[in-house]
């Protein structure tokens, strides 16, 4: 009977543990490589669209906005709900469109963490089903972004 319980025990665990190991992979899963209507870009690349005056949107919280973001960004938070997956269901999470360029056609860079930063990779997907022209999203982000020295705003 010991034994059987002990079995089990260690069953239990051992389910538990995968179970964790299955959520973290998926909260870990990295976006996507490719970006159907826009472009991805690296943060060399974005520093040259800041330096001819492109629009940047994080896409972060307003608390880690405030803690540092790329000069001159706009802060519109993707609140996200949805399934970090390239088939996401957007009717899930809400992403202010408003805060783009009004020009549709203008170069905006769409950017927040890093490569597991699906906020910014659903934002970039919205903006281009909303019918932006010009849509970049970085997909190194604002770690890529630190991480490379480039200038910082607070």
């Amino acid at each position: 009977m010991v034994r059987s319980i002990l079995t089990i025990s260690s069953s239990v665990l051992a389910a538990a543990a995968f179970l964790s190991f299955g959520a973290t992979a998926a909260e870990d899963a990295q976006t996507p490589t490719t970006l159907a209507g826009g472009r991805i870009i690296s943060v060399e690349e974005g520093k040259k669209l800041l330096d001819a005056k492109a629009s940047f949107v994080d896409t972060r919280s307003v608390v880690n906005f405030g803690k540092g973001h790329v000069p001159g960004a706009l802060t519109a938070a993707y609140k996200e709900k949805s399934d970090k997956v390239p088939t996401f269901d957007a009717k899930l999470d809400s992403f202010e469109l408003d805060k783009l360029p009004k020009d549709k056609s203008a170069p905006v860079v769409i950017y927040s963490d890093g490569p597991s930063g699906w906020k910014s990779y659903k934002a970039a997907v919205l903006a281009i089903s909303a019918g932006w022209k010009s849509v970049h999203y970085m997909r190194g982000g604002f770690a890529d972004w630190t991480a490379s020295k480039l200038p910082v705003e607070r």
